[in-house]
């Protein structure tokens, strides 16, 4: 008797791969769902999948069951989706990655005109650390399965060497370091991943490097996105965004915000009790 068909799933790319139930089980926990939820969760969602299942679909069927149990962990596990709406244009993500390189220990700048040789350039993030200067690149997606490519490394490469001909010319760098860096929230093909480290850039990804990269970032900062907040309409979200506030601490910081995000009544109190929720040390 033959083994049965492998269950596929059908990534954001298009495509196929086995379903990993260790994979959701892991995710789960990350997020802060307890050790027995997660089992329940994962032997639900095993017993509804189906051959070619989206991975969007398993996604929202395993939030649908997490947001049952925990709204806090539910808003954690959402931390992927909630980066890809820190959209439309790029500009929130590139504000949300300076907030993560602070928490580290750098001094950053966003949206910063650099000279070159040839041309200025409007940088993302400059950040200095020590006597280390960094250029940082945001390359930001609103939609899953889109990547980076070769061609992304290509160019922010050409760009760092025309602003690093000027700036090794100023006295004052001298004993200094300079690096650029490029940061997606999504992937690198294996190209663009083998040409950045190749050429020196910092590749930093969704999921690379593994310890250096956004999510580990992210898990290690506890510094979430507001669009994770599942109490936040869509609308609320880009209201938010609009008023400078980038991430779920920021709620905290300045809840009169909300009153000019036209949040009203019993809702304020729901928002609040929810980034208190997401931010509490687990």
């Amino acid at each position: 008797m033959n083994p049965p068909a492998p269950l596929l799933i059908t990534k954001s790319s298009g495509e196929m791969a086995p379903y990993d139930a260790e994979k959701l089980r892991r995710s789960l926990l990350r997020a802060g769902a307890e050790h027995d939820a997660a089992d329940r969760i994962v032997a639900t969602v095993s017993g509804r999948i189906t051959q070619g299942m989206s991975t969007r679909s398993l996604y929202r069927m395993a939030f649908g069951q997490l947001h049952k149990r925990s709204h806090r962990a539910a808003a954690r596990y959402r931390l992927k989706q909630g980066i890809l709406d820190l959209g439309p244009s790029g500009f929130p993500f590139e504000r949300f990655v300076a907030r993560i390189l602070e928490h580290d220990g750098y001094s950053v700048k966003v949206g910063e005109v650099v000279q070159g040789q040839c041309v200025n350039h409007e940088v993302d993030v400059v950040a200095d650390k020590d006597a280390q200067h960094f250029l940082v690149e945001c390359k930001y997606h609103n939609t899953p399965g889109r990547i980076c490519d070769v061609k992304v490394p290509l160019y922010i490469k050409a760009r760092f060497l025309d602003v690093a001909e000027q700036w090794h010319k100023q006295p004052a760098n001298g004993s200094r370091t300079l690096q650029g860096w490029l940061v997606t929230n999504t992937r690198f093909t294996s190209d663009a991943l083998r040409y950045g480290q190749c050429a020196g850039l910092r590749m930093v990804s969704w999921d690379h490097p593994e310890n250096g990269s956004l999510r580990h970032r992210i898990d290690r900062s506890g510094l979430h996105p507001l669009t994770c907040l599942n109490s936040l309409t869509k609308a609320d979200k880009e209201r938010l965004l609009q008023l400078g506030l980038v991430l779920v601490r920021d709620i905290l910081d300045r809840p009169e915000v909300l009153h000019d995000a036209l949040i009203r009544g019993p809702r304020i109190a729901q928002v609040i009790a929810d980034a208190e929720a997401i931010c509490r040390t687990a």
